[in-house]
């Protein structure tokens, strides 16, 4: 077997808000795996570091990937234990390649067009004004579940914002989350949660920075809201780890990012946890491009999700991957009859 890698930079079509700053671009690499005997045929996955927040953003990470390469070719297996993108491309690739390099991961109703994943539609930080806009965006496109990143501007005006919203639709018909990404104090966050909770936020994720267990505990305990962990996962792959944090913070939720999480297998491992601790689940993208979220949605497709996953819809980028992949009303689709188009890329063999 052969492998070969490239470098792609997607370009956000606006400036991406969080409370870790404004991303202009995201850089990726795409994997490719083939047989010698067959080289029309290839798996694709993709390794999508995450610059600034994954822990295997070093100047080491090309060349890890490089050894990948270099050993699936020698057909010898890599320690990836501490490269979670790398995992997940690698595993992405190869299950592409055993189904016949079709991009299908898992070969469900979903990629039939016979199923779709609901989702959540994303705001982005920005001005009062622009993410008013992108509110009416995503309640025009069907969305009846909004997720806002908040921390941007000062909360009176993120509270404004939901105050608005929720005065226009119910928890009924319109569910709210939003997501700190760390942005809270632990002093000022029980307080701020108090205040949202006044308009039926559905849940919070990551309310402060992470590695403050015994505070995130209380907050936990005692927010009116339901608390999503997200970042706090991030790097943690030992199964004793997991559910040593679990049992502590008791969360009512965790988002699973398998990018970030040790790929599929580190997302299956920590499914397993959520389940022995009681603890609820969803998926989410770690703004990969389409490669990669096509891979996680085929996976979440397994599930037969009912609730609304963070999945995207692949309309970040103004030089995306053309997938199959399209949005529905609230949900992630995929046409059988849509075609992949890779752009001119600049692969590495090795």
């Amino acid at each position: 077997m052969k492998a070969a890698y490239a470098p792609y930079r997607l370009i956000f079509k606006a400036p991406a808000g969080t409370s870790r700053g404004i991303l202009l671009h995201k850089d990726t690499y795409f994997l490719k795996v083939w047989d010698e005997s067959n080289p029309e045929v290839y798996g694709l996955g993709e390794c999508a570091l995450f610059k600034g927040l994954s822990r295997e953003d070093t100047p080491l990470y090309e060349s890890k990937l490089r050894e990948m390469c270099q050993n699936i070719a020698l057909g010898k297996s890599t320690d990836l234990s501490e490269y979670s993108s790398l995992q997940f491309g690698l595993e992405t690739a190869l299950c592409d390649l055993s189904n016949g390099g079709r991009r299908v991961v898992v070969d469900t109703p979903f990629v039939h067009g016979e199923t779709n994943i609901p989702i959540n539609g994303l705001v982005w930080m920005g001005s009062f004004d622009e993410m008013s806009a992108r509110i009416e965006e995503k309640l025009s496109a069907g969305f009846t579940t909004i997720k806002l990143k908040i921390g941007a501007i000062d909360f009176e005006s993120e509270l404004e914002l939901i105050r608005q919203l929720r005065g226009r639709f119910s928890s009924e018909t319109l569910t709210i989350r939003v997501d700190a990404n760390g942005g809270f104090s632990p002093e000022e966050a029980l307080p701020k949660l108090n205040r949202l909770a006044a308009y039926g936020i559905h849940s919070c994720e990551q309310p402060i920075k992470p590695n403050q267990w015994a505070e995130m505990r209380t907050i936990c305990a005692e927010s009116p809201i339901h608390i999503a962990l997200d970042e706090e996962l991030i790097g943690i792959t030992d199964p004793m780890q997991m559910f040593m944090l679990l049992r502590e913070i008791a969360p009512q939720y965790l988002i699973i990012k398998p990018s970030l999480m040790g790929g599929f297998a580190g997302a299956q491992e920590w499914l397993k946890m959520a389940k022995m601790t009681n603890t609820g689940a969803w998926f989410t993208s770690a703004l990969e491009s389409n490669v990669g979220l096509n891979a996680i949605a085929q996976v979440v497709a397994k599930f037969n999700p009912l609730i609304p996953q963070g999945l995207g819809t692949g309309a970040l980028y103004t030089n995306n991957i053309e997938s199959p992949l399209y949005q529905k009303a609230d949900y992630l689709a995929y046409n059988p009859e849509g075609k992949w188009v890779l752009p001119d890329m600049q692969w590495v063999t090795v």
